[in-house]
């Protein structure tokens, strides 16, 4: 036997062979970011699936996502969009909306994906002012740090039933440690206890293994 990230990432491939098609579209994504340079930070192609499933589920037309990196993650919440559906991204690196916005055009979704460059934060009044509101599914996979802020923009721009995921919640395991003081840690800890505490909000967590290592999803639903 492997050690246990080994054994999780050799898990992963065998769920990803079992329950995913074959996919060149993705497969040469990743391959464009890895190309350009780009963190592989990419959610797994078995969270992406996730996401697609969840979009599909909640029936979502309009979602919002915050932090795009490559794409990869877009595509994945695009394809479960509800007819007429349109996702609305942020990313804060100018390099990376450009090479957001060729995947997004490979894989034919140019037409629903509308990725807005620049610091989220200034990002996210725009939105309100433009009425491009409310939003019936979040992803928040940016700067850990802004969690908190990002929380609060989530909640004015969804309504009762919006569903908002927060990615990377667990960092190996870090967030439960209360010396960790790194910005990354403390950021998601406090979104957690706002999340738990705000009144609007029935959540959970999922700690996740595999691939990408130790972490987990914040799911929350909107009263």
């Amino acid at each position: 036997m492997g050690g246990v990230d080994e054994d999780w990432g050799r898990v992963d491939d065998h769920l990803a062979r079992a329950l995913l098609p074959a996919d060149e579209v993705l497969e040469q994504v990743l391959a464009e970011n890895r190309a350009a340079g780009l963190p592989s930070i990419d959610v797994s192609p078995l969270q992406g699936a996730f996401l697609t499933l969840l979009a599909r589920i909640t029936g979502a037309r309009r979602v919002l996502e915050i932090g795009t990196l490559g794409g990869y993650s877009t595509i994945h919440l695009a394809r479960g969009l509800a007819a007429g559906g349109r996702v609305v991204t942020c990313e804060f690196e100018p390099r990376h909306a450009e090479v957001a916005r060729r995947n997004v055009e490979r894989a034919g979704l140019a037409g629903v994906v509308d990725v807005r460059v620049g610091a989220a934060l200034q990002t996210l009044p725009q939105l309100e002012q433009e009425g491009l509101g409310p939003f019936d599914l979040v992803f928040i996979d940016a700067d850990k740090g802004g969690y908190p802020q990002y929380l609060e923009w989530a909640l004015r721009l969804t309504r009762p039933g919006s569903v908002v995921v927060g990615d990377n919640v667990v960092r190996r395991g870090r967030v439960a440690d209360p010396a960790v003081t790194d910005p990354a840690v403390t950021g998601v800890r406090t979104f957690l206890d706002a999340v738990g505490a705000h009144p609007r909000l029935r959540a959970t967590a999922l700690q996740t293994v595999g691939a990408k290592g130790w972490d987990g999803f914040a799911i929350a639903v909107v009263d």
